[in-house]
C-alpha cells in the first residue's frame, strides 16, 4: 500500500513538474490552453446538471407519493384497528357466560389475522414500487450522465492554426507601421 501511494505521488509530482515546466516555456499559452480546458469542463457540465435536477424532482415525486400512500395505509390500519376492537367490546358486552365470551374472542383470530396479513402486504407493495420507481429513476440518470458522448466538444485551435493567425496579424502590422512611416 505505501509502494503503491509513493508511486501515486511520484506521477502526480512529475505530472506538476511537465505543468510548471509547460508554464515557464510559454506561461500566455499554458493559461490560454488552461482557459479553454476550463470553459469545456465547465460546458460539458451544463447537460449533466440538468439531467440530475430533473431526476431529483423525479425522486420527490417517487417519495412523495409513497409517503401519500403509507400514510393513507396509516389511516386505514388505525381504522379498521379501532373498529375491530369496538367490535370484540360489542361482543364481549353481548356474550351470555364466559365460554360464549372466548369462543367469540377466538372467533374473531382469523379475522384479524387477515386484516394484519393484508395490510402488511400493501405496506410491501408500497415499499416495492417506491424501491423500483427509485431504481428508474437511478437508472435514468446514470444513463443519462455517464453515457458516451456522441458528439465531441469544439477543439481549441491547433498550434498550425494559432501560428498561422500570428504570421497574419505581424504581417498586418508590418503593412501598418509602413504605411504610417510613408506619410
Amino acid at each position: 500500500m505505501i509502494v503503491e501511494m509513493q508511486e501515486f505521488m511520484s506521477e502526480q509530482s512529475q505530472a506538476l513538474a511537465d505543468q510548471a515546466q509547460k508554464f515557464r516555456r510559454n506561461p500566455e499559452r499554458f493559461m490560454r490552453n488552461a482557459l479553454v480546458s476550463s470553459a469545456e469542463g465547465l460546458k460539458s457540465l451544463k447537460s449533466p446538471l440538468r439531467v440530475m435536477a430533473h431526476s431529483g424532482v423525479k425522486f420527490t415525486v417517487v417519495s412523495q407519493t409513497a409517503a401519500k400512500d403509507l400514510i393513507e395505509l396509516e389511516s386505514e390500519v388505525i381504522t379498521s384497528a379501532l373498529t375491530a376492537a369496538a367490535k370484540r367490546f360489542e361482543r364481549a358486552a353481548e356474550a351470555r357466560n364466559m365460554v360464549d365470551l372466548v369462543f367469540d374472542q377466538v372467533a374473531m383470530f382469523g379475522g384479524t389475522r387477515e386484516r394484519v396479513v393484508d395490510e402488511a402486504t400493501r405496506a410491501i407493495e408500497i415499499f416495492k414500487v417506491a424501491g423500483r420507481d427509485t431504481r428508474k429513476v437511478g437508472m435514468h440518470l446514470y444513463e443519462q450522465v455517464f453515457q458516451t458522448v456522441d458528439e465531441e466538444l469544439p477543439k481549441a485551435a491547433t498550434t498550425r492554426t494559432r501560428k498561422a493567425r500570428r504570421v497574419v496579424r505581424k504581417a498586418g502590422r508590418a503593412v501598418r507601421k509602413s504605411a504610417a512611416r510613408v506619410h
